[in-house]
């Protein structure tokens, strides 16, 4: 079992095809695009060499960067502060430095099949990540209402806790198909996922995830909607995603992006930072031994960009923070996309109206995290009784709760290894509570929360350095922590992840190419953040006169067959 309350099946055939994050909106395989041998495409010699400006170094900016420099373009990367963007890991001062934190990502599906192809690439390992009672998890505890629940299994909580499972299987199946829709992703059946899909959306863009809940019959209990939304599925609690659409919920227990998730094995930022050092075997123009870092001054990207402009001959004109102005003939957007509303001045022209619109509606979640290093795994000590009994029971579990904290999760390298404690993750409101607290504020808050869920358990003790913290909400480059559409924000988000078919645009809004998670269907997830990599690449060799391999079609080869739906504007 890999959740507090268990996705919607339970797939008894094990023989069955994998699920992947393929669709349900743009149902394109593009893990079997990265997989074949014939590569992404080229371009034509005459372009070999030329610059193209990709602006933002999270995963998506150097994953693009990479697949451009591959084709014999030369990537001009611009970041403002680290490369990994949000998987950012940190070290804590004065400890081992194997003792990291993942301040943004830590943990990813197996479906995210694309992201696998990198971390294969860069040689990383990954590990189950220990979500409440997965199987990585040794025991969890359930604490709401001041009552405490310790559980290795679901069956270890009261009957409530399977009443609320058994209403969202039975909710998912009733308002949105999901044994159908969900088999027809494992099989990729891409007319099956349309048909769907196309329904689904039409009738529920307007709908919250809170209102798709109260119109369930299976759900008409407020107890249990309250239940749910403390515990929720997966990675536990949800009710910090209740006004936002459920199209993005279903998204999610579609393909089992919230389930059986990995870690990567010595921090996130490890598969950026690596892309970056890589010298690919197969190259186009660039001798062999080329790299990323290679083809940057000093092996650093460029600085912050403070001003995009388009110049005559449909240019577009980057200003760093260094004063250095350069024009391109293409660039690639990643970062934040509400940096272009502030950090950035911009043209008007850069975009069309209405993508600019999509860009000023985009909603975005905040979210904070707390970590402490400790000097071993001391949870799985065994408890004892107040005479001195043993129970059985860990002395201390990961943990989901009504308290501040919400989700303590517990990270070890082995028993006899320093660990750390993620003390609190937390999203939205809960997050905003602790933004004006310091990082020794906010684990004084935290262990107080924490030792009345754990009365006899001295975690202080066990601390071995200073806590370090994110609010991404407070982040001067992301001003949150991922995009989650409102209801009614279809549109919008059709807008930004169409944005790489620019045969559509007039010839002056061409050239400059939207990318990150945020411009995906699956903010939030590296795959997303993957996928419209892939699509800018597609776009910028499109844009140079270059073609995929007939055998191996690109997103926008395939587009008119697959495109997302399109609801009407009237």
């Amino acid at each position: 079992m890999t959740s507090t309350v268990p996705n919607a099946v339970e797939h008894a055939d094990e023989q069955q095809p994998p699920i992947t994050m393929f669709g349900p909106d743009f149902p394109y395989a593009y893990d079997d695009f990265l997989a074949h041998p014939a590569g992404l495409g080229q371009i034509p010699a005459t372009e070999h060499g030329c610059e193209v400006a990709v602006i933002g170094g999270g995963l998506s900016g150097i994953v693009a960067a990479y697949e451009l420099m591959k084709m014999g373009l030369k990537p001009v990367v611009y970041e403002a502060d680290r490369i990994g963007g949000r998987l950012r890991t940190v070290g804590f001062d004065g400890c081992d430095p194997s003792l990291t934190a993942e301040m943004g990502a830590m943990r990813f599906p197996p479906s995210s099949t694309a992201l696998q192809h990198y971390i294969d690439l860069a040689g990383l390992e990954t590990r189950p990540f220990p979500n409440p009672l997965a199987e990585a998890t040794p025991s969890t505890v359930v604490d709401l209402k001041g009552e405490s629940h310790y559980a290795e299994t679901i069956d270890d909580l009261p009957q409530v806790y399977r009443d609320v499972a058994a209403a969202w299987k039975a909710c998912l199946e009733e308002g949105a198909d999901f044994s159908d829709m969900n088999r027809a992703l494992r099989e990729r059946d891409v007319p099956r996922i349309r048909e769907i899909w196309a329904k689904l959306v039409e009738r529920l863009d307007n709908q919250t995830f809170y209102g798709f809940l109260c119109d369930s019959e299976a759900f008409k209990s407020f107890r249990h909607r309250e239940i749910f939304g403390q515990v929720g599925f997966g990675t536990g609690g949800w009710d910090t995603d209740f006004p936002n659409s459920i199209l993005e919920i279903l998204r999610v227990v579609y393909t089992e992006a919230d389930d059986h998730h990995r870690g990567i094995v010595g921090g996130s930022q490890q598969l950026p930072l690596r892309l970056w050092e890589r010298e690919p075997e197969k190259i186009v123009h660039w001798p062999y031994g080329t790299s990323l870092r290679s083809l940057h001054a000093d092996g650093e990207p460029r600085p912050a960009v403070t001003r995009l402009q388009r110049t005559a001959g449909n240019r577009i004109t980057v200003t760093d923070a260094n004063g250095d102005i350069r024009t391109y003939r293409a660039a690639i957007f990643t970062a934040q996309s509400w940096m272009l509303l502030s950090k950035i001045a911009c043209d008007d022209s850069l975009f069309p109206i209405d993508h600019w619109t999509a860009i000023e509606r985009t909603h975005y979640m905040e979210s904070s995290k707390l970590f402490v290093p400790v000097d071993r795994p001391f949870w799985l000590d065994k408890a004892v009784d107040d005479q001195g009994n043993p129970t059985g029971r860990d002395v201390m579990s990961m943990t989901l709760t009504d308290r501040m904290t919400r989700g303590t999760y517990l990270l070890d390298d082995g028993p006899d290894r320093p660990a750390v404690i993620c003390l609190s993750y937390t999203w939205c409101d809960d997050s905003l509570k602790w933004l004006p607290l310091s990082a020794n504020e906010r684990m004084e808050v935290m262990l107080k929360s924490l030792g009345e869920i754990y009365p006899n358990v001295d975690i202080r003790s066990h601390v071995i350095g200073n806590p370090v913290t994110v609010s991404w909400e407070n982040e001067p480059y992301f001003m949150g922590a991922f995009k989650a559409n409102l209801p009614g924000h279809y549109r919008y988000q059709r807008r930004l992840f169409t944005h790489f078919m620019q045969d559509r645009l007039p010839d002056d809004k061409r050239g400059i190419f939207l990318a990150g998670d945020d411009i995906s269907w699956t903010a939030g997830w590296a795959e997303g953040a993957i996928q419209t990599a892939l699509n800018a690449v597609w776009g910028v060799m499109h844009h140079f006169g270059g073609t995929t391999d007939a055998t191996n079609p690109g997103p926008g080869d395939v587009y008119d067959t697959i495109a997302p739906v399109e609801l009407p504007e009237d």
